[in-house]
């Protein structure tokens, strides 16, 4: 038995006729009868008795009609809720995202969201691209915001904004040195823990640079972006991370960067598991990046 099935069954019930439930359905009158034939085989009972060219229903008919009538009721009241809600962009948008997408990007494209969409919240979680990833991955939510992609069998990854790495810190340090006799080796340096977005660009980087970082002055490892930029401002040593989090700073002149050669880029990657369905808001959250991504282009 099927709701089709019920379906034809209802309109024969209530026409009497074969061929008025054909013209009212658009089903030619033969599939009719076998769709009915069908039903009757799978309940085990006949629903219409045929008189020439009348039908009677049977006593069972009678006790399955009403039943019929509710069951495609409830189905047209689950389509309507299905239809409602995909057209419906409200309820709460838990995001995970690393450090610099979390402080200094979804603060901003949340709010203009709520312009748009009033009836969404959100809630952010802040942690680094490892522990944002696992998250995923536990289905501790939708959506993440990170600055590397790992698990790309699990996780799907879309290139969201980009961003740049800077090394800087006091002006104290950089007063002897020139842009051509940079020693990393010499400057006291600020490490991001394992885990970091931020710091595993940083040691592609280096790498490219022949630089290792197990050689560097290392005097504190830190487990923030805005624990690494205190330290700074407090002199106890350089580091590289993004220049979005330092951009204060960077113009009134309280750190100041040093060029490293070529310029530190990375994106940001919009990451979702593979294997879920997004709620109605999630995709418009979605969408709305795109399109704020695309405006920035």
């Amino acid at each position: 038995m099927d709701i089709h099935q019920l379906r034809i069954f209802a309109s024969v019930y209530r026409n009497r006729s074969f061929s008025k439930a054909s013209e009212q359905l658009y089903i030619s009158q033969p599939t009719i009868s076998e769709h009915i034939k069908n039903l009757e085989k799978g309940l085990g009972c006949t629903l219409f008795d045929r008189l020439g060219r009348k039908i009677e229903p049977t006593g069972e008919a009678d006790l399955i009609y009403p039943k019929a009538l509710q069951l495609i009721e409830d189905l047209e009241k689950i389509n309507d809720l299905v239809v409602k809600s995909a057209r419906q962009i409200k309820g709460k948008l838990l995001i995970g995202a690393s450090t610099i997408p979390g402080n200094y990007m979804l603060p901003l494209l949340a709010a203009a969201f709520r312009d748009v969409y009033p009836e969404v919240s959100f809630e952010i979680i802040i942690a680094d691209t490892r522990q944002i990833t696992d998250m995923l991955i536990n289905h501790d939510f939708y959506v993440g915001i990170v600055g590397a992609s790992m698990e790309s069998k699990i996780l799907a990854y879309e290139p969201f904004q980009d961003d740049e790495l800077v090394f800087a810190g006091e002006p104290k340090f950089f007063e002897k040195a020139g842009p051509d006799s940079l020693n990393l080796y010499e400057f006291p340096f600020l490490l991001r823990e394992e885990g970091s977005g931020t710091r595993k660009t940083m040691e592609d980087f280096l790498q490219k640079l022949q630089i290792k970082v197990q050689k560097m002055n290392v005097v504190a490892v830190l487990g923030s972006t805005d624990s690494v930029k205190q330290a700074m401002k407090a002199g106890l040593g350089t580091s590289i991370l993004s220049r979005r989090a330092i951009m204060e700073e960077l113009d009134n002149g309280s750190l100041m960067e040093m060029r490293l050669g070529e310029e530190m880029k990375r994106s940001f990657f919009i990451a979702t598991h593979k294997k879920r369905t997004l709620p109605s808001h999630y995709r418009a959250f979605l969408e709305f990046l795109e399109k704020e991504e695309n405006s920035a282009l």
